[in-house]
């Protein structure tokens, strides 16, 4: 009975994505909704369905990690890159520390002084929107802080982290091009023409033709070398330093594979890339569990992780602004922080710009990097106030 519920699960992840595309393109309010919000909602009353548990907590834990490898090089193997890269990046980075610096210490004089161990939770929310889980997952190592008390901490990030994504997918992005007045500096053109061959045909269609069979069979072939070399020389790495050093080589690699003609021409490597970011994006959000939260007893809690992510996000996008740094890269940014680089390539794909993943990426590893380090500092600070 367990095999057939892992079946029915994987059937209902990996064919949920082509159902919904279809339903965008024949009504037109679920494609301006988006696919990825769409498929968010379903994997959030999927997680809170009671069925298959068991089997559905072993493929949330596995699919996310199987997933991404493969997604990351796929979407960066058709970008065109822009030059003064690294300048760009160096202003995200200091503007995205600068933000959660301060609106942690704010959230933390408004409501983290009201919680247990306040300072050490600050730190840990610190990590956790500087560079992702396994940094938070570290600094409660170092604090030692109650295993309880971190599950909370989770459990109120996932809906946190849904709401930001609600607000930038809805009309944060449009929001955010419209105020810098521009939609973007790097990929104007790009991201019209992918808006519109989204609502006007299906991208997938060539796959069921024997030129896009070879392509899927030659861009899969390519991403599993490209995976298998970043995790080989990753997995050798000091403890800690796996995940830092396996993203940086996925995207080092994937942009390499860029400049090569052949590898460059694999049109369906893109769409493949977006359908498993879709798969991706139901997974994380059925892991939404409910039951487990406890808004009303730790509303203090809750509202600090609150302000430390939006007001890090309004922090973020008037720096950003006044550094002149063009709306896509603020946004892609600020994902890579908030909510760690496995989530660019799924905000590329809602904003349709794919040549911005190598930005959100390359700012993301620094903060995978920086996260524990950075955490313990604002542990340390947050104890002066």
């Amino acid at each position: 009975m367990s095999i057939i519920n892992y079946l029915i699960l994987l059937a209902i992840y990996f064919v949920t994505p082509a159902l919904v595309l279809w339903l965008a393109r024949k009504y037109a309010i679920i494609g301006k909704i988006g696919p990825i919000m769409v498929l968010y909602a379903l994997g959030m009353i999927l997680g809170n369905i009671p069925f298959a548990t068991e089997q559905m907590a072993v493929l949330q834990d596995f699919l996310p990690n199987a997933l991404i490898p493969l997604a990351i090089p796929m979407m960066l193997f058709g970008c065109n890159f822009a030059k003064g890269e690294a300048r760009l990046q160096l202003k995200l980075v200091f503007s995205g520390f600068i933000s959660v610096a301060l609106a942690v210490a704010l959230g933390y004089i408004l409501f983290g002084h009201k919680v247990d161990e306040g300072a050490e939770m600050g730190g840990i929310i610190s990590g956790m929107y500087t560079g992702g889980t396994l940094n938070a997952a570290a600094l409660q190592t170092i604090f030692t802080i109650k295993s309880e008390s971190f599950i909370l901490v989770n459990s109120y990030d996932i809906i946190i982290s849904f709401s930001y994504f609600v607000f930038l997918f809805s009309f944060g992005i449009r929001l955010f091009r419209r105020l810098y007045g521009q939609q973007t500096v790097l990929t104007t053109e790009t991201a019209e023409a992918e808006s519109q061959d989204a609502s006007n045909h299906n991208p997938y269609s060539i796959l069921l033709t024997k030129d896009g069979i070879k392509q899927l069979l030659k861009t899969v072939g390519v991403t599993l070398i490209v995976a298998a070399a970043s995790g080989g020389v990753a997995i050798v790495m000091p403890e800690g330093w796996f995940m830092v050093v396996f993203i940086l080589l996925l995207t080092t690699l994937g942009v390499v594979c860029s400049f090569i003609k052949p590898i460059k021409a694999l049109t369906v490597s893109y769409d493949i890339g977006i359908y498993l970011i879709y798969i991706f994006s139901m997974v994380i959000a059925s892991m939404a569990d409910f039951s487990n939260l406890n808004i009303a007893g730790g509303i203090n809690q809750f509202a600090f992780m609150t302000v430390a992510v939006f007001v890090s996000l309004a922090l973020h996008a008037l720096l950003c602004r006044v550094m002149k740094v063009d709306a896509d890269a603020m946004i892609i940014s600020s994902v890579a922080f908030i909510n760690s680089p496995p989530f660019v390539p799924m905000a590329a794909a809602a904003m349709r710009n794919k040549d911005i993943i190598v930005t959100g990426l390359s700012v993301g590893v620094v903060g995978y990097a920086i996260g524990n380090h950075f955490g313990v500092l604002m542990c340390y600070l947050l104890g002066l106030l």
